[in-house]
């Protein structure tokens, strides 16, 4: 399999995530800007995700511009974050629709850290397949910004159960660290 086919596969599933997404959100049935008020969780929660799901389709593209080959191992590592990447839709409207409480917001920051630790494993498994030597390699480098998302997502969970808004604060934090492009795979 080439990598334009992987690639094409995963915008299409990230597509059907954001519009999966875009279907939770339910207008009100009057016409008042009072009626709006009580989907503001929702819309938050929405622009969040959309964010991210942004993020991750930007850098997954900007990664495979810097890959070489796909392997099997590949395939699987990027269908194991599109997984990840696709419960999103069910932790935002969960975390929305019950006001950012404590075990939503908790579940939710779980999806983000496990759509971390699968882009992670799929940046290494990429770097694996390439050699340590390989330009692609040596644009991924350490990951330290990747492993630090990871140590912030595993605060914020743990906040959560302190004052959801401390650990949905954490992961807002995580997405402006990432909202500016991965800049090391553009060379």
């Amino acid at each position: 399999m080439t990598k334009g086919r992987l690639e094409a596969f995963s915008d299409g599933v990230i597509a059907i995530i954001i519009t999966i997404m875009v279907l939770e959100l339910r207008p009100p049935h009057t016409d008042t800007i009072e009626s709006l008020k009580p989907l503001w969780p929702v819309f938050l929660s929405y622009i969040l995700s959309f964010i991210n799901i942004g993020i991750y389709w930007n850098n997954h593209h900007h990664m495979f511009q810097a890959t070489q080959k796909v392997s099997g191992r590949i395939l699987w590592s990027n269908t194991h974050l599109l997984f990840w990447l696709s419960l999103i839709p069910f932790a935002t409207a969960w975390m929305g629709e019950n006001h950012f409480t404590t075990i939503p917001i908790a579940l939710y920051g779980c999806v983000l850290l496990m759509c971390g630790l699968a882009y992670y494993i799929l940046a290494q498994s990429l770097k694996h397949l390439h050699g340590k030597d390989a330009a692609f390699s040596k644009a991924l480098g350490s990951d330290r910004k990747g492993k630090f998302s990871l140590l912030l997502y595993g605060v914020g969970i743990g906040l959560s159960f302190i004052h959801p808004l401390l650990g949905f604060s954490t992961y807002v934090l995580v997405t402006l660290i990432w909202l500016v492009p991965d800049k090391r795979f553009e060379n």
